[in-house]
């Protein structure tokens, strides 16, 4: 089943999201540090939610004076984002599409980058694009977030990848949804992200609900910034 068709079936008979607009934990911890540590005023900022899902990550931004686009490929996703923001009296721009291709964007066009948990589900194909992309529209200097899956001391990913694999390196394809999952050691992450400063690269654990049952897994969280022109 393609990605697409996954993905849509999710949104409509949710089993690994959730229905609440609350945004995202640790995404509001990164913003919460973007603001004291680095400085950033939230107002005018322009950014790109990839994987946006219903919004909340975005919307949480627009409320704050952020000029925010999402990319999601689910289109009952892309409805249900828009029909918050409208009820919220809120702008932000949701388009429906992969971001494994080339972005629709000019060169250096964000401020802030934000993937929290959905290059996960990219082939290795899309993810080389994905990267060089996020190198091309985002600003010298500017931030990006990420939240992505650990391989490293996660028992479920091992089970996983043994029981359920997929057809690339390091991914498994969930059963019951047939959503392809990758998983990334220290290395991997790394190196795929090399051309970005690395600010934090920090691992912690949190629980999954799947079927009623609480999963315990491993996530990168990573701090990048692209580098200034001197």
């Amino acid at each position: 089943m393609a990605q697409f068709d996954v993905w849509e079936k999710e949104y409509r008979n949710p089993q690994l999201i959730t229905n609440s607009d609350e945004p995202q934990l640790d995404f509001k911890h990164y913003i919460k540090w973007l603001r004291k540590t680095e400085h950033v005023d939230l107002g005018g900022l322009r950014v790109l939610d990839l994987g946006s899902g219903t919004g909340k990550n975005s919307l949480f931004l627009a409320e704050r004076g952020s000029d925010v686009v999402g990319i999601e490929l689910s289109t009952t996703a892309v409805k249900i984002a828009e029909q918050r923001s409208e009820e919220r009296g809120l702008f932000a721009e949701f388009i429906e599409g992969s971001f494994g291709n080339k972005f629709n964007f000019k060169d250096d066009e964000f401020d802030l980058i934000l993937d929290v948990v959905s290059s996960m589900s990219l082939s290795e194909k899309e993810r080389t694009k994905y990267v060089s992309e996020c190198l091309r529209v985002l600003k010298p200097g500017g931030h990006m977030f990420i939240k992505t899956l650990c391989k490293d001391g996660d028992k479920n990913a091992e089970y996983m990848l043994e029981h359920f694999p997929g057809k690339e390196k390091d991914t498994y394809v969930m059963p019951g949804t047939g959503i392809t999952e990758r998983v990334f050691s220290r290395e991997d992450i790394e190196s795929l992200y090399s051309e970005f400063n690395i600010q934090e690269l920090e691992r912690k654990h949190s629980y999954t609900i799947i079927d009623g049952k609480p999963y315990k897994r491993q996530f990168w969280l990573l701090k990048l910034t692209t580098p200034r022109v001197s």
